[in-house]
């Protein structure tokens, strides 16, 4: 703590208050990340499967999908949190805290992970897709050992890139009382002019994202040269 106190005194005389809210965002991310995660992953395996020319074409289901991604994409977060006020109160009793901000989360980051999915197992050959018909599997064979199996490294970056994305969206939920390290940052900072409580959100929130993004590449990059050995034996 020494080093601290010398070089982010401010952040020092918090840390209590700091702790908290490094505790409030991870709560988030983690709940609100694998709710989005769940919906997301169903969302986007509805749409692949029901669009024109999917192994189960239905396009009232695709256009009904589709368009409700369309509506919660196209709205900045910042305007959706306050949109979402009534129906996050209704809905967990209370707008404000780490419980106000999971339904907004949830409203952001599904949209777009469901796009993400979408556009990670559109990459799936066709050809692999009908000579599984051709065997006679089903619609979840198919979408899990074909689809899903397939898209593995395209999927680790998707999801890599959407647990970035959430990390931003909990610290924009700071803005109006959802608490984490963006309210820390906001309340004790900007409001109290202590510039290394900025500094020490700023460089917190760069390193998760690191982490973050260099474990999502080496994974993706794993996964990509089993697929490629896996195909060479094959054609051995």
């Amino acid at each position: 703590m020494a080093w601290i106190e010398n070089w982010f005194p401010n952040v020092a005389a918090y840390w209590d208050k700091f702790i908290e809210s490094c505790l409030a965002t991870l709560q988030m991310f983690l709940i609100g990340g694998v709710i989005s995660l769940l919906i997301g992953f169903f969302f986007g395996v509805v749409l692949v499967i029901t669009r024109p020319g999917g192994i189960r074409e239905n396009l009232p289901v695709y256009r009904a999908f589709n368009f409700f991604i369309n509506i919660f994409r196209s709205v900045p977060f910042i305007i959706l949190l306050i949109f979402l006020i009534p129906f996050t109160r209704l809905i967990m009793g209370t707008a404000i805290g780490v419980r106000g901000a999971i339904v907004p989360l949830c409203f952001g980051c599904v949209p777009f992970f469901t796009r993400q999915v979408e556009t990670a197992l559109s990459t799936v050959d066709p050809g692999k897709v009908e000579a599984a018909r051709a065997m006679g599997s089903g619609t979840a064979g198919i979408v899990l050992r074909v689809y899903l199996h397939e898209a593995v490294p395209n999927l680790i970056r998707v999801i890599t890139i959407t647990a970035i994305s959430l990390i931003g969206l909990t610290t924009m939920a700071g803005a109006v009382g959802a608490g984490g390290i963006g309210s820390f940052a906001i309340n004790y900072g900007q409001n109290l002019h202590h510039q290394d409580i900025v500094n020490v959100c700023v460089i917190l929130l760069l390193v998760i994202v690191s982490i973050m993004q260099t474990a999502g590449n080496t994974l993706a990059a794993k996964t990509t040269n089993r697929a490629l050995f896996r195909k060479g034996g094959n054609k051995k």
